[in-house]
């Protein structure tokens, strides 16, 4: 389909009418329409567009020009000029924006019913909750009118919907996505997130989204036997005998694809949970919207206008004794958390009606978020994926998004999707491979490892009379070989300065490696070869250390 007939479908099952209070603000399909011709002819052009056609649903916190961000309540409204990042670099790859979704006002609740927009009904069970508080969102790409749609997730509100409409929730690292153009929610610990259809689809436009900074120890990919901590059912409390059983079915299937379990004490991981609506984080939703809310209380949700303005008095010695007490439940769960790659969890212990929220809309919303609750409080990233049962999460520490991604393929049995393409290959060969001594000057820009390589046999290899000793490497026209390298990836910021410091005689050029492809990498200018002792033969610099240590 092109993008055009792709605006067309969708309008039309839009107008059948299924769940229209996930929306909020619909754009005109003939304005859609005019944006789809312009993704076409961007295409005809030779433009790559890695997201062309595909329809986006955007969480009325987040901003987008020219339509209004409401935060789920009307009084609140105003017209942005520019859009969220987020929703910018996603237009930028050929995302055509349908709308603004429905959502729990000011993303306070994972419930999805706390909306004068009205409350969204599961799109299989109009009885049941959608899910909270992108629910919106998630209906929008769960009935297949868009592609993607993006959310926000401070306490679950990227995963628990996902996981009560059956699809794909990404929840980064927090400050991978940018939250500028994001009505806060609790400044500190509110992350972008998106849902798709599927893992690919939704890990696509997450690496979209990310800002090209990294620490240098984030890894690339799950291991191939990747060890995941899983509670045992004992310590999953609240779920039915049924729930249960699919979710320890899950994980003998993930172990199965190749996975190492092992067990994990929960405790400390669940007190924490508590610390984001029971403690003194509360107060964060006060600074973001607080004032708003004491002043037009009658415009807002009784249950929203209640949570926020009770933050109010909240003392500044409880919010400090909650940090500290944070901290030392975070040490006890990383301690807890040993040697695994990542955890598995279930997204949510219960899935309740309506008609449960309404009779008891804070304690019901409470239940909802167990096992969500403490991931932002302890910067950790996770992936809801649909599962027998409720679903469940992949959860890894800050920057091991790739992990979450890599293991979470396992359990839908799709191909892992690639890690954010943000950072520009570099071939080192000598003293800027790993354990060498100018390594740490790659550490230092960001860069980081990403694999073991050879040239194209066409090169030859000195050993230059430097402080440090490192080699230089040249391209001949005959009567060359292949050497081995290490490629690091940089993110692109950083590569300029980098360049600016490098000392003679060393350059950056072009490398051709053997599998055919060229990246950038050292070389050495020709002048510094003379009386150099040519050690291609040793097929790489530290074979030429070990023989010379």
């Amino acid at each position: 389909m092109t993008p055009q007939d792709r605006v067309r479908a969708a309008y039309a099952r839009i107008a059948l009418g299924e769940r229209p209070e996930a929306w909020i603000t619909l754009r005109d399909e003939a304005a859609v329409l005019a944006d789809a011709v312009a993704v076409e002819a961007r295409l005809a052009a030779g433009e790559d567009l890695p997201l062309a056609g595909s329809l986006l649903a955007v969480k009325d916190n987040i901003d987008v020009a020219g339509l209004p961000t409401t935060a789920g309540c009307p009084g609140f409204a105003y017209q942005p000029d520019v859009s969220a990042p987020a929703v910018q670099r996603l237009v930028d790859a050929g995302a055509l924006v349908l709308g603004k979704t429905n959502l729990d006002q000011f993303a306070t609740g994972l419930v999805g019913t706390r909306s004068p927009y009205g409350a969204v009904r599961d799109v299989r069970d109009p009885s049941l909750v959608s899910g909270g508080s992108s629910s919106g969102s998630a209906v929008a790409v769960a009935l297949g009118i868009a592609d993607l749609a993006l959310g926000t997730d401070t306490a679950g509100s990227g995963r628990v919907p996902a996981a009560f409409q059956g699809i794909v929730g990404i929840k980064p690292t927090r400050g991978v996505v940018p939250n500028d153009g994001v009505v806060p929610a609790c400044r500190s610990f509110d992350c972008v997130t998106v849902f798709a259809r599927t893992l690919g689809d939704a890990q696509r436009a997450a690496n979209l989204m990310a800002s090209p900074v990294w620490p240098a120890s984030a890894p690339l990919a799950a291991p191939p036997r990747p060890v995941v901590a899983v509670p045992s059912r004992d310590e999953l409390a609240g779920m039915s005998p049924e729930w249960l059983d699919a979710f320890e079915q899950v994980a003998k299937d993930l172990e199965t694809a190749g996975a190492v379990l092992r067990p994990l004490r929960l405790a400390p991981f669940l007190a924490a949970a508590k610390l984001l609506y029971d403690g003194g984080f509360v107060a964060e939703r006060y600074e973001a919207v607080g004032a708003f809310v004491t002043e037009h209380l009658a415009d807002v949700d009784p249950t929203v206008g209640r949570i926020i303005a009770s933050a109010r008095d909240i003392p500044a010695h409880v919010l400090v004794a909650d940090t500290a007490r944070l901290a030392r439940l975070r040490d006890e769960a990383m301690a807890e958390w040993g040697d695994a790659d990542a955890l598995l969890l279930p997204t949510a212990p219960l899935h309740p009606s309506i008609a449960d929220v309404l009779a008891d809309p804070v304690g019901v919303n409470s239940r909802v978020g167990t096992y969500t609750n403490f991931c932002n409080l302890f910067d950790l990233a996770a992936v809801a994926v649909p599962a027998p049962g409720l679903g469940v999460q992949v959860i890894t520490r800050a920057h091991a998004d790739a992990v979450a991604a890599g293991i979470a393929a396992l359990i839908v049995g799709e191909p892992a999707p690639p890690s954010a393409a943000t950072g520009l290959p570099l071939m080192v060969v000598g003293a800027h491979l790993s354990g060498q001594p100018l390594n740490e000057q790659l550490t230092a820009a960001g860069a980081r490892f990403t694999a073991t390589v050879t040239t194209a046999p066409s090169y030859r290899l000195h050993a230059l009379p430097t402080t440090p000793p490192k080699p230089g490497l040249t391209r001949v026209d005959s009567g060359g070989a292949s050497i081995e390298g290490e490629i690091w990836e940089m993110p692109p910021a950083a590569l300029g300065p980098f360049l600016a410091a490098l000392g003679e005689p060393m350059t950056l050029g072009k490398v051709r490696l053997a599998d055919g492809t060229s990246v950038t990498g050292f070389l050495s200018e020709a002048a510094a070869l003379a009386g150099a002792p040519d050690i291609t033969h040793h097929g790489g610099w530290r074979a030429y250390l070990a023989e010379n240590s």
